[in-house]
């Protein structure tokens, strides 16, 4: 019995560092991404960091929602879905970024292509996108109304969601770093709790019982 509990403990930890990590890394490799902006476009290097960026936004998802478990469980497995939908499309983004630079595709050869194929590309792309900064902005305000996290935070990762679509849609640089400081000084905390394990987390209300 208790080498059991010491491999539950032990997957524990594993558990919070991974997505601890992930919640730093993830926006801090995001942002890094509109640094290789090309003329509002993210080109083969900004395209490339997105798509690795993302990799590491699914298990920070994870554990955003993971503080919600306990308290919305209907909202964390559905709301979960939408975001990792939201993450693949930021993939694609990026890949959109890499192609066009690479085989010299025109914005407007890339629009006009992509109109004659709107429903791969609506659901790909264009209606997709905003779930991203959508899941966010409900995140945010969900963590904020269950009082789980430091309110700041919370209002931080709302004001992140916002300023996103103000800033990728217009390709506005300076909103776009503005965009993601605002979303990597909360996660920063929050990552840095789950690695501490000092998040109120429901893995870490289980190793105590």
């Amino acid at each position: 019995m208790g080498k059991i509990m010491t491999m539950h403990r032990a997957k524990i930890t594993a558990d919070s560092k991974m997505l601890g990590s992930s919640m730093i890394i993830a926006p801090l490799i995001f942002g890094a991404s509109t640094f290789f902006w090309k003329n509002g476009e993210y080109g083969v290097t900004g395209g490339t960091i997105l798509v690795l960026s993302m990799i590491f936004w699914i298990p920070a998802f994870i554990g955003l929602f993971e503080l919600l478990k306990d308290k919305m469980p209907n909202y964390t497995s559905i709301g979960f879905l939408v975001a990792t939908f939201g993450c693949i499309s930021g993939a694609n983004f990026g890949m959109v970024g890499v192609f066009s630079e690479a085989f010299q595709i025109s914005q407007d050869t890339y629009l006009g292509q992509a109109a004659k194929q709107p429903l791969a590309f609506n659901l790909l792309l264009f209606w997709s996108g905003p779930l991203f900064p959508l899941s966010l902005l409900v995140l945010g305000i969900n963590l904020l109304r269950k009082k789980v996290v430091p309110a700041w935070t919370a209002v931080l990762i709302c004001l992140g969601a916002i300023a996103f679509p103000l800033s990728r849609i217009p390709r506005i640089e300076i909103v776009a770093h503005v965009a993601d400081i605002l979303l990597v000084i909360p996660l920063l905390y929050i990552g840095l709790q789950y690695l501490l394990n000092r998040q109120p987390l429901s893995t870490v209300r289980i190793e105590k019982t």
